[in-house]
């Protein structure tokens, strides 16, 4: 051990990820729902280093609901135990104003859920009220520039009312999830093509994290041993990609339910990961990502919708990838779930009356 330098002493007696994590200030982030299903896949996964890097330290809060007391305590022993080199604090409470103090992240699982029986404006009308209160304890307690993460259905339009209570935090730092239904486009192409998925890229997901939704692969490309190649001739099946892979993405939520009676939870978690990590750490040169943010009118789109679009990211910022060429059934798809999306801004908006 003599001969070896200090820092090679340091690293050995510490571990490398430990003595990297040393010079950098922790970053807090908030998960609601913490104690559900998606949280507690998810938080784990932020404590191991897979949304910030393995360098970065991080404070977790840790919200829910008062019935979900126990159980979130839980979680919080269990983070503990887990022992996890980058974990500097976890606060666990179901008050608000505690969970949003000073928080740089602010990831949204918590929310009312549509049960059986139960009509969709009872579930908007509650989610309403669930992301004004929300919306308004960030505005008040958490860090400057905090970026959100909506995950809660109906994920784009609760996104839009935490925008509208919340005018303090920067309209580009409010998003909502669809980067699970990005992955799972760029998972459906591999099966298909009975490739890796990361050799896939630069699908789209446009509009609504919905059954509207509508997955695009005109402009993705594969890499292959004689160089990128595109998704479309690759597959060399117009009706496959119009038809089934299209009907695969929008109802693969749905099939999962089926399978594990159970909604999504480990894919929704490690979504929520690649976004924040792509969002404040940057999209791959010539790769860009989906993700729901505010429309400024791109592509035809209304403005004042939180919307996905194609988007790269730099420095912690993203842009709306512009250019891009629509055909026809693009259009009516990408219309179509405009037109979902105004409507559910219609209803949301009824209850703020």
């Amino acid at each position: 051990m003599s001969s070896l330098s200090l820092f090679q002493r340091i690293v050995v007696r510490c571990g490398l990820t430990s003595c990297r994590a040393m010079g950098k200030q922790p970053v807090k982030i908030m998960v609601t729902g913490a104690a559900g299903q998606i949280g507690y896949a998810l938080v784990p996964m932020i404590a191991r280093g897979v949304m910030l890097g393995s360098d970065q330290p991080v404070i977790l809060h840790l919200l829910d609901i008062p019935p979900s007391a126990e159980a979130l305590n839980g979680v919080k022993m269990e983070l503990i135990d887990a022992a996890f080199p980058l974990l500097k604090g976890v606060v666990a409470t179901t008050n608000v104003e505690e969970a949003c103090g000073g928080v740089n992240i602010a990831i949204m699982v918590g929310g009312f859920r549509r049960k059986e029986g139960t009509e969709r404006k009872d579930v908007m009308s509650k989610n309403v009220s669930i992301y004004k209160a929300q919306a308004s304890a960030l505005e008040q307690y958490a860090a400057a520039n905090c970026k959100v993460l909506v995950v809660a259905n109906p994920a784009n339009t609760n996104a839009l009312i935490l925008k509208d209570f919340a005018p303090s935090i920067p309209a580009k730092n409010i998003t909502c999830l669809t980067r699970l239904d990005h992955n799972r486009a760029l998972g459906g192409i591999a099966q298909r093509l009975n490739i890796h998925v990361s050799d896939v890229k630069n699908v789209i997901i446009w509009g609504n994290h919905s059954s509207t939704q509508y997955p695009d692969a005109s402009h993705a490309t594969v890499i292959t041993q004689a160089g990128e190649k595109s998704v479309k001739e690759l597959i060399a099946d117009d009706k496959w990609l119009h038809d089934e892979f299209i009907s695969f993405v929008q109802q693969r939520g749905a099939a999962i339910i089926k399978a594990r009676k159970l909604s999504s939870a480990l894919s929704a978690a490690s979504a929520a990961c690649d976004h924040i990590h792509d969002w404040v750490l940057g999209t791959p040169k010539g790769t860009w990502t989906s993700m729901g943010v505010y429309s400024d009118g791109s592509y035809g789109v209304p403005p004042g919708l939180i919307y996905s679009f194609p988007v790269t990211c730099n420095k912690g910022e993203w842009s709306i990838v512009q250019g891009l060429r629509i055909d026809e059934p693009s259009r009516a798809g990408m219309d179509a779930t405009a037109k979902e999306l105004i409507e559910e801004k219609t209803l949301a908006y009824s209850f703020l009356d």
